[in-house]
């Protein structure tokens, strides 16, 4: 069973649709206690850093997914759900992550494409990974971000994507991994992701 983190800013609709359409048993979780017994967990989120995390405080989410993912349970953030495993980010403020992979979370500079990043973009695959198992070098996927993930271990990051810099598009370290593509709106390659964190991900 999947949990989906429900923080009151989270997609959910459409990730549980696409977990639903590649055979994933999930459910929706609005409470911490509810994440008993999960055998991985989903981590949504679109808006802002600052104020995700403050609702994922408020809803105290905070320690228990950071528990879950110490004790080996498989953890997928997904958008602004991979920018919260990071150490910090810099969005309107400095604001604290969960700290599970080492890096900073930083806008886009201002002398280069136009921001937000929107659109389809290539995936660079830069180690082979479960997660990303079908998935071929220059695959596109499609991203609406303004901010960034800049990893502080390059052994984190599994792809890249290439707008005016290469930045971590999908990262993972044992149990926990991240992508930062809207993967309901990256057809097969999104399905794809989401079919192995599903199958292949203990």
């Amino acid at each position: 069973m999947i949990a989906i983190v429900d923080y009151g800013a989270g997609n959910l609709r459409s990730v549980q649709n696409t977990l639903k359409h590649v055979g994933a048993e999930t459910k929706t979780v609005s409470k911490p206690s509810e994440l008993d017994g999960a055998d991985k967990i989903v981590l949504p989120g679109v808006g802002a850093f600052g104020a995700g995390m403050a609702a994922l405080r408020d809803s105290g989410f905070v320690e228990p997914i950071i528990q879950a993912a110490k004790a080996g349970i498989p953890l997928l953030g997904i958008c602004l759900g991979m920018q919260y495993l990071f150490e910090a980010s810099e969005e309107m403020g400095i604001h604290q992550g969960l700290g599970l992979l080492p890096g900073r979370v930083v806008k886009f500079p201002p002398n280069g494409p136009l921001v937000p990043h929107i659109g389809w973009n290539q995936l660079h695959i830069r180690q082979q990974n479960p997660l990303l198992r079908g998935v071929n070098e220059g695959d596109y996927a499609y991203f609406v971000h303004s901010y960034y993930v800049e990893a502080a271990d390059p052994n984190d990051i599994l792809a890249s994507t290439d707008y005016g810099l290469n930045y971590a598009s999908v990262v993972g370290r044992g149990n926990i991994f991240g992508i930062q593509c809207h993967p309901e709106k990256s057809q097969h390659v999104g399905q794809r992701i989401l079919r192995n964190f599903v199958e292949d991900i203990h």
